[in-house]
């Protein structure tokens, strides 16, 4: 395999996207995706979370109620959802956006609440990946592969508006980046607001030979919860109970944050009993900065400004937004935004 060094792309012009959980009424996406493409944001990302909506419905109101956002889902995981319903699905959210889409694939979490424990996930997330293209091309040879194999002959029977459509990989395994590099665009690392984490993304893009025909630079997009309000200690306490879920498991996996043996089993514990008040109350204001968007809009953009410095591609921020929904997203666009575009 050819080696090729990846160069990381200079931000000139930050990208910035707000990403909604799946829990709200259907109605609610369009307005809510208007009001994000009237603040000038660069996109949307919808998440495909267990027991929650599954992405491409919200996907669908959000793309017939915008014109210029990026939009898609990350991410969906092919243990629970094959690749041909993956392709079938973002192919319609494509065509309904005209050519806006994006598919983010991930291992996901939470599969032992359905009893799905996958195996060689390394393996299975590239020949997701490679299924997955090779419908969207309509491609009609055989494809061979231990998981997703295809026997060829046919092809998806409707025109297909983008045979090419980016692709993103949710993922902090340095393993599964390396597997996948020559299938994405950019990656993921979700659940943290870390900047000291991008040089060590960076180094394993540097590393990862591409088997590809040019030395297109691999994105980098760091995302997690926000939470922005003109009372920054209101803010801070509300995103704790937001956090609370995941912290644990992205704790550990973030290799420049040593938490304390004693209290990452006690924060297990609280979220493993859906204690998010306990939870919450074992996170430092200093701990917190690590996982969550927290604080004022002047707070909040001086944050994401340290993402971009550190190397960052893209910065998203991620539900609830705000005490409201509606109250968060009209802080982030007229204070955070053009604070990060001057």
């Amino acid at each position: 395999m050819k080696k090729l060094k990846v160069t990381m792309r200079s931000v000139t012009h930050p990208t910035i996207t707000i990403a909604f959980q799946t829990d709200k009424a259907l109605a609610a996406y369009g307005p809510l995706a208007q009001q994000v493409e009237a603040y000038g944001f660069d996109g949307i990302t919808v998440y495909n979370d267990m027991l929650f909506q599954p992405a491409w419905l919200p996907l669908l109101e959000i793309a017939r109620a915008t014109n210029t956002l990026t939009i898609g889902v990350a991410a969906v995981n092919p243990f629970t959802c094959h690749p041909i319903n993956i392709a079938g699905n973002i192919a319609l959210i494509d065509e309904a956006a005209q050519g806006r889409a994006y598919l983010g694939l991930a291992r996901g979490g939470w599969l032992d609440f359905v009893g799905v424990e996958p195996k060689r996930t390394v393996t299975a997330l590239r020949e997701a990946f490679h299924c997955v293209r090779h419908l969207l091309r309509q491609s009609k040879e055989p494809l061979s592969g231990e998981f997703y194999p295809l026997a060829g002959g046919d092809a998806l029977r409707w025109p297909v508006l983008r045979s090419e459509i980016p692709f993103l990989l949710g993922s902090w395994g340095a393993s599964t980046i390396r597997a996948c590099a020559d299938q994405i665009h950019e990656i993921k690392i979700g659940g943290s607001a870390n900047p000291a984490v991008i040089p060590h993304f960076q180094q394993i893009l540097t590393d990862t030979p591409r088997n590809i025909a040019d030395d297109a630079p691999i994105d980098i997009c760091i995302g997690a919860v926000c939470v922005v309000d003109e009372d920054g200690s209101a803010a801070r306490a509300h995103v704790k109970r937001e956090v609370a879920l995941y912290l644990p498991v992205v704790a550990e996996l973030d290799p420049t944050v040593n938490l304390e043996p004693e209290l990452l089993t006690r924060l297990k514990e609280a979220a493993a009993r859906y204690d998010f008040d306990g939870a919450a109350n074992l996170i430092s204001d200093e701990l917190l900065k690590c996982f969550a968007f927290a604080g004022t809009p002047d707070e909040i953009a001086d944050h994401a400004a340290t993402l971009f410095a550190a190397g960052a591609t893209r910065v998203e921020f991620g539900t609830p937004h705000g005490l409201t929904t509606e109250a968060g997203l009209h802080l982030l666009g007229t204070r955070v935004l053009p604070a990060l575009q001057g």
